[in-house]
């Protein structure tokens, strides 16, 4: 099939893929008491499909290797549940020393609002905070490079992580008791917990793209190239990194608020330097640079962890004699050398650094003929080399 008919089919087939996967999500949605397994699946996967690409936005599309996402999450995830958590509850969640008059004070004035509008305003209230931070600390923080610049956001999440245990701010954040009775995506939409949290994730990653594909986009992957000729260009190299990295947070942030409503109780040990490194694994492995990579990473290790390698986790018997291994904790086993086999045979990600297209779906038979075409004239040129060397001998 030429390519301009694959150019105009590409629209057809995406839509039809997003229709399909509606129509998939409100069934299972209202049938989501006997499939929990699959619904929770779904949206943590979601979550951390936004998550992911905005941790690519600055370390596969800028080339800024930054760890500090945690910190990020951490801050959108408290702002989210302190706006959203019930006022007329929230007195039982802070039992210790009570909640600050002044937090109290903006729960009463959003009191007002519907829910799923709450929600949407608590998000976008604690991406904006988060936003702030880092813009303050990339000021001096985006002057570093490679492992330094590692160091230090990683540093940040940290310093964030302690901030929100200390005993100081227990009357913000309730301290090391964490937050608890956080409203969750069915209770935020009055119905489904699946539409919510897709949306959500959808709007998100769509402005992620723009932004890639625009002028701003097309600088940060020529400092992501070479940062020395993108400045030559007139690129100015702090500034494109600053919006960058503020970006890549205001999303990070939705993404934390995101969790604390699919976790329904949050505190300092959910934003360790470990969910970094599990964000950071599912961009390696979708690929640096791939939108459509980070998205399809996330969906598949989060399946993978959480539901499809459970069996590993059970004991096993046949007849009087145990399989040997099979107990808890033997899934992360086998996940790690199963990521070991695709790191090994995809050491670019499963995407690399493209995105996926149609036109090379559909272009993969018209290919295989071509290369099938090509093998065999090489083998019959060697044929032809070989019979003619037999003559002239």
């Amino acid at each position: 099939m030429p390519v301009n008919k694959h150019r105009k089919l590409s629209p057809v087939l995406s839509l039809a893929v997003i229709l399909l996967l509606l129509i998939f999500l409100i069934v299972l949605e209202q049938h989501q008491a006997s499939n929990r397994m699959v619904v929770a699946v779904l949206q943590k996967g979601a979550i951390l499909a936004v998550a992911a690409v905005a941790m690519n936005l600055p370390n596969g599309f800028t080339g800024i290797f930054s760890l500090g996402m945690a910190g990020f999450m951490s801050i959108g995830a408290y702002i989210t549940a302190i706006l959203t958590i019930p006022t007329d509850t929230i007195e039982s969640v802070y039992y210790i020393s009570g909640v600050a008059g002044w937090v109290m004070s903006i729960k009463r004035a959003l009191d007002g609002l519907p829910q799923p509008l709450l929600v949407l305003v608590a998000l976008l209230i604690g991406g904006l905070v988060a936003s702030l931070f880092a813009f303050l600390i990339g000021i001096p923080v985006l002057r570093f490079k490679s492992d330094y610049l590692a160091i230090a956001t990683l540093g940040f999440s940290e310093i964030i992580r302690a901030l929100v245990a200390s005993p100081q701010l227990d009357r913000v954040t309730n301290g090391s008791y964490g937050l608890k009775n956080i409203p969750g995506f069915a209770t935020a939409s009055g119905s489904g917990a699946l539409l919510i949290p897709f949306a959500i994730a959808a709007v998100c990653i769509f402005i992620m793209v723009l932004v890639i594909n625009s002028s701003y986009g097309r600088a940060f992957k020529a400092i992501r190239e070479d940062d020395i000729a993108a400045e030559a260009m007139g690129i100015n190299l702090l500034k494109h990194k600053e919006l960058s990295f503020v970006i890549s947070s205001f999303f990070t942030a939705i993404s934390g608020g995101m969790l604390a409503m699919y976790m329904r109780s949050i505190d300092s040990k959910t934003f360790q330097v470990s969910l970094t490194y599990d964000i950071l694994l599912i961009v390696v492995i979708g690929g640096m640079g791939s939108v459509t990579g980070s998205i399809i990473s996330a969906f598949l290790i989060t399946a993978s962890k959480e539901w499809w390698l459970r069996f590993f986790d059970q004991t096993l018997y046949i007849g009087n004699w145990q399989v040997p291994l099979l107990r808890t904790g033997f899934r992360m086993v086998v996940f790690s050398v199963l990521l070991m086999v695709v790191v090994l045979f995809y050491r670019r990600g499963l995407m690399g650094d493209r995105e996926f297209s149609w036109e090379d779906i559909l272009g993969l038979p018209r290919r295989w003929r071509r290369r099938r075409a090509v093998t065999a004239a090489a083998r019959a040129d060697a044929a032809e080399a070989k019979d003619g060397g037999k003559h002239d001998a």
